[in-house]
């Protein structure tokens, strides 16, 4: 879905006015951006018996400092209110006004209090993800019902997409996005059966890699179609696939995901001479980054520059796609594309142009791209 239209014919722009990214790196997006300019990564190995017997590498944050304690909240809870707080101190954009959304993305949510408290109709309610929001859209005072996405690890970049049809079918003004996630002994041991993680910090798109690394952290950023930030980035088009090949297993061809692509760029009317980077899933698993780098080549995209931040972050899960975005948004504005930490060689079939040190760009548009369970894939555009 492209630019829209409004009932004068006029094409609606689905301007960003604000973003926060919350992770073990820093509290705030410059924080945050700052230290990868630094080449600092937050994934290191931990020994916590409560979450895995074995040794781990993720990236966990130390302490709750930066959360609010208030005991009617859980940390995911108080992950999505940090966060979103943060941006809206940012922007003048109004929860209480009924031209407002807000939009929550996370895999897990409170999934981990089945770890800790006794199953009931009541725990039942307590983890479900539209409570959780409820909970967060009554703190800020949003006035209409939130909108949950939580579709696997495509979720963050499909809140983006989900916000720009919002506003640009008129329905609202403003769309407040906001995507969280915490990793538990649930989370960490789902992953370890499926052979998925990584024993060593992550090489995405490297002939060695094995497996990934998990993290957690929040994004959110603020859309608005008001006209008086035309001056501002904007989410130009978005596209979501399936690949309806396995409940785990990407697909192998990657046609499915380079179809995601190639219906953003036709919805943002753009072409591949106008894509200047690509922010990849990138997850370092055997499978994903081959598919990923078959889909890059066959959208014809092969020569853009590419990374992939899961180095510096792990997998953040619901907040993957937001974090990235939002980070990628930031290289966009200083004209950096950060490289791929862990990347030495290329270990796939299929060349790809993935950047192993800092690059510096003129760049206008920028593709993230996520796939996950169940063969999903999106693609959104941002641009000047």
């Amino acid at each position: 879905m492209g630019d829209g239209m409004n009932g004068d014919n006029k094409i609606t722009h689905v301007f960003i006015v604000a973003d926060n990214v919350l992770s073990p790196l820093g509290k705030t997006t410059a924080e945050n951006f700052s230290r990868l300019k630094e080449n600092q990564s937050a994934v290191k190995a931990h020994h916590n018996p409560e979450i895995s017997q074995q040794p781990f590498f993720a990236s966990l944050f130390d302490n709750d400092d930066f959360l609010p304690t208030n005991p009617k909240y859980t940390r995911f809870e108080q992950l999505l209110i940090a966060s979103i707080e943060d941006a809206l101190q940012n922007c003048n954009i109004n929860a209480a006004d009924k031209k407002t959304i807000l939009i929550i993305s996370s895999t897990k949510g409170n999934i981990s209090l089945l770890e800790t408290e006794t199953y009931s109709a009541e725990l039942k309610n307590r983890i479900s993800l539209p409570h959780s929001a409820q909970l967060v859209a009554d703190h800020f005072g949003f006035v209409n019902k939130p909108v949950v996405i939580s579709n696997a690890c495509i979720s963050g970049v499909l809140a983006i997409i989900t916000g720009m049809r919002l506003l640009k079918s008129g329905q609202y003004e403003n769309a407040v996005i906001a995507g969280a996630d915490l990793i538990s002994k649930f989370i960490l041991s789902g992953f370890q059966s499926f052979q998925a993680l990584s024993p060593q910090l992550c090489k995405p798109f490297d002939q060695s890699r094995d497996g990934l690394n998990l993290g957690e952290g929040a994004g959110t950023i603020v859309l608005s179609t008001n006209e008086k930030y035309k001056g501002n980035l904007k989410v130009k088009g978005g596209s979501v696939s399936n690949d309806a090949n396995h409940i785990s297993g990407p697909s192998r061809t990657g046609n499915e995901l380079a179809y995601a692509i190639k219906k953003t760029m036709g919805s943002a009317g753009l072409s591949t001479s106008d894509i200047d980077f690509i922010s990849a899933h990138g997850t370092a698993t055997v499978f994903n980054d081959e598919m990923e780098a078959n889909a890059i080549a066959i959208a014809g995209l092969k020569s853009a520059p590419i990374n992939s931040l899961k180095g510096y972050y792990g997998h953040t899960l619901g907040a993957a796609g937001l974090i990235e975005s939002i980070i990628s948004l930031k290289s966009l504005q200083e004209g950096l594309v950060l490289p791929t930490a862990g990347f030495e060689q290329t270990g796939h079939g299929t060349a790809v142009n993935v950047v192993a040190k800092q690059l510096r760009i003129r760049a206008n548009n920028f593709v993230k791209t996520a796939s996950g369970f169940g063969g999903c894939n999106a693609a959104v555009i941002i641009g000047r």
